[in-house]
């Protein structure tokens, strides 16, 4: 796989440019010029997104871990994993690591929750999943607009797991969210949804590799993205097939409408191959709302607003009606109907 840029908030020689290929969208070292003071400890305001659901806790506050600052599976499990910022023009970094050991159930119930200002938050989390293990990660980012935020998480897939993420953003000044994903196939399965909805000038990258290293391997992937005004949303995915990875079957599809003449989206999906036998393949659409549908729904009444609200969730549910299990998917329809 190719390695990941190694950030460290208190040295700004190692933030990334635009010289650097899988950062040319997300310029952090042009958006973040030098090295922000630190945080300081931060509060736990609210209940989180997901306090409806039961299951354990890990929680940081401001880069600070609440309790514990790792987390072990066995059986099955829901984990309510919280990053929470409460700062103002301050930087914090906070590391996790999960672990779902053989034929364990994990839920992943992921928040990324904003309560201050130009703040700088760089989270990384390694995810291991152990041979027939099952994880599910839902990750929902809501910050401010004036906010940097990069989160990375590395996520390594055993023979005959099972791994399905989907990631929800409502973007930030710069925001990236990376996921880099070793696949060990003989069986293991690989589903990665993302969603971004982004207004006003903010940006959201979601960029994602998947290393596929042995054979036999399923990879899946669906995005799609709604961009407003003179907000900026990024699409980066790259599926990589070794040599001896035979057997391999990888499709990644990212669909983005533009609702702002100023608006932009900029995707590069891509596909590496080096092995023989394999079934591969990529789509990207941008484009507009379709006008035929947005006329039968004013001839019927509805506003033009309400109409083009209406197919804009339409657009995106075709994401989130893959989530499961359906609690949880109808807990991230309410957020997304809220943010529309």
């Amino acid at each position: 796989m190719n390695a990941p840029v190694r950030i460290d908030l208190t040295d700004a020689t190692t933030f990334p440019n635009r010289r650097v290929e899988t950062w040319k969208y997300s310029d952090l070292a042009r958006g973040l010029r030098e090295v922000p003071p630190p945080s300081p400890p931060g509060l736990i305001p609210g209940a989180g997104p997901f306090f409806a659901m039961d299951g354990d806790g890990v929680v940081f506050a401001n880069g600070r871990a609440v309790g514990p600052d790792a987390y072990v599976a066995y059986g099955e499990k829901t984990l309510r994993l919280r990053f929470v910022s409460d700062a103002v023009g301050t930087g914090h970094s906070t590391a996790v690591r999960i672990a779902a050991r053989p034929d364990a159930h994990l839920l992943i119930l992921e928040s990324h929750e904003g309560r201050g200002s130009a703040y700088v938050a760089h989270n990384r989390l390694t995810i291991d999943l152990a041979a027939g293990a099952h994880v599910t990660r839902i990750v929902l980012v809501d910050e401010p607009e004036d906010a940097v935020s990069i989160t990375e998480a590395t996520v390594n897939v055993g023979q005959g797991s099972v791994y399905r993420q989907t990631v929800l953003s409502t973007g930030a000044r710069l925001q990236r969210l990376e996921t880099r994903v070793v696949h060990d196939g003989h069986g293991a399965d690989v589903r990665l949804d993302g969603l971004y909805l982004l207004t006003g000038g903010r940006q959201s990258d979601q960029t994602t590799v998947v290393d596929h290293v042995g054979p036999d391997g399923l990879t899946a992937q669906l995005t799609k993205g709604v961009v407003r005004d003179t907000a900026r949303g990024v699409f980066q995915g790259k599926i990589i097939v070794a040599r001896g990875a035979d057997g391999t079957d990888a499709r990644m599809g990212h669909h983005a409408l533009i609702l702002g003449e100023r608006a932009e989206v900029d995707a590069k999906p891509e596909l590496q191959i080096y092995a023989d036998d394999v079934q591969c393949a990529h789509g990207n659409t941008v484009g507009n709302l379709d006008a035929d549908a947005l006329f039968y729904l004013q001839q019927r009444g509805l506003p033009l607003d309400e109409a083009t609200a209406l197919l804009t969730e339409a657009f995106l549910r075709e994401v989130t009606e893959r989530i499961e299990p359906e609690a949880v998917r109808d807990l991230v329809n309410q957020w997304l109907t809220e943010r529309l």
